[in-house]
């Protein structure tokens, strides 16, 4: 486990658990809302993003958190020796992705730029959710299936196994 890729739908919890494996294994953590937007929620260029993600992806240590663009995101996936792969039941996104809104006025989420406009992106998160669990959702699916003798593989499907496969990775280092 040495570069590894968290995906899934919005609201996932894949910044938290990409933050929790990044304590556990000490390997560093890039998060891609982080690097895409800046302080207030302004995109930076895309060549520049698009640079970056190459650079990290030429090193030999990291978890990378998100999902960037789709082009980038299958570059990324194929690059990666283990794959986290947050699949949770839809409804469950949507629930957490309300939950991240309400808490949001309080407190930044996590993975988020500072600053950023919680009302704004959350309404983005809640258009993305059905688009992504209809159109990418089956080709995640398929891809962690075909990929499972090469790559070190966890999907996850519950609360429950993200808790659980946070205590194994606990025991892989």
């Amino acid at each position: 486990m040495q570069k590894v890729a968290v995906f899934g739908n919005a609201g996932g919890g894949k910044s938290r658990l990409s933050k929790k494996l990044a304590d556990i294994t000490g390997l560093p953590l890039y998060v891609l809302d982080k690097i895409k937007y800046q302080t207030g929620g302004a995109e930076v260029p895309e060549a520049e993003f698009q640079q970056f993600h190459q650079e990290i992806l030429a090193t030999e240590r990291w978890i990378i958190d998100g999902f960037g663009s789709l082009d980038m995101l299958w570059e990324r996936l194929d690059t990666a020796d283990t794959l986290i792969y947050i699949d949770l039941p839809l409804p469950l996104h949507f629930w957490w992705v309300t939950k991240r809104l309400l808490t949001g006025f309080f407190s930044p989420p996590t993975g988020w730029p500072d600053k950023s406009p919680i009302w704004k992106s959350s309404l983005s998160s809640y258009r993305v959710l059905r688009l992504c669990h209809r159109l990418l959702t089956p080709r995640y699916r398929k891809y962690i299936t075909e990929t499972q003798n090469s790559k070190q593989v966890y999907h996850l499907q519950s609360a429950r196994q993200v808790a659980q496969f946070l205590e194994l990775a606990k025991t892989l280092i």
